[in-house]
C-alpha cells in the first residue's frame, strides 16, 4: 500500500486581525492555511496572493511574467529582498494555491478562482469540500479499525 497523501491541509489560529496592513493580513491568511510556515523568511507566496487579489478586483487574469513584475514591485515598495522570484518557484507557489482551490489557471494565465472573494472560496471549497472530504476519509479509517 502506498503512503501517498491524497490531500493535506494545515490550519492555524492566530489572534484577531486588529490594525494589520494588507500585507500582514495576507501573511496571516497564508500562515493560517499552512501556505507559509511561522518564521519563514521565504514568503513570496504572500506577494503572489496579494498580486492576484488586486487583479481580482479588476477581473484581470495574469500570466507568469505579469505576476513576477508585480511581485518585484510589491517587494521593492515594502523594502523586502527580491528573492524567490524564479519562474519555477512562482509556478510552484501558484500550484500550492491551486491545490487549495484559491487560484485557477486558464490557458497560461492565473486568477483568483472565478474572481470570487477569498472568504467565499474558503467557505465553499476549503471548508465545505476539502476539509469535509479529509474528515470523511479519516472516519472511514476509524470505522475500519472498529470493524
Amino acid at each position: 500500500m502506498k503512503e501517498d497523501s491524497l490531500g493535506e491541509i494545515t490550519l492555524r489560529k492566530y489572534e484577531k486581525p486588529y490594525q494589520l496592513s494588507p500585507r500582514e493580513l495576507v501573511k496571516k491568511i497564508c500562515l493560517s492555511l499552512g501556505l507559509l510556515q511561522p518564521g519563514d523568511s521565504r514568503d513570496i507566496i504572500v506577494d503572489i496572493l496579494m498580486v492576484l487579489f488586486e487583479a481580482r478586483k479588476k477581473k484581470q487574469e495574469l500570466d507568469i511574467e505579469q505576476i513576477k513584475e508585480s511581485v518585484i514591485e510589491l517587494r521593492k515598495t515594502a523594502n523586502l529582498e527580491i528573492k524567490g522570484i524564479a519562474n519555477s518557484n512562482l509556478r510552484r507557489q501558484l500550484k500550492r494555491l491551486r491545490d487549495l482551490f484559491i487560484v485557477e489557471k486558464k490557458a497560461n494565465s492565473y486568477r483568483i478562482s472565478e474572481f470570487e472573494s477569498l472568504k467565499k472560496i474558503f467557505e465553499e471549497k476549503i471548508e465545505g469540500f476539502y476539509i469535509v472530504s479529509i474528515i470523511e476519509r479519516i472516519k472511514e479509517y476509524l470505522n475500519e479499525l472498529e470493524a
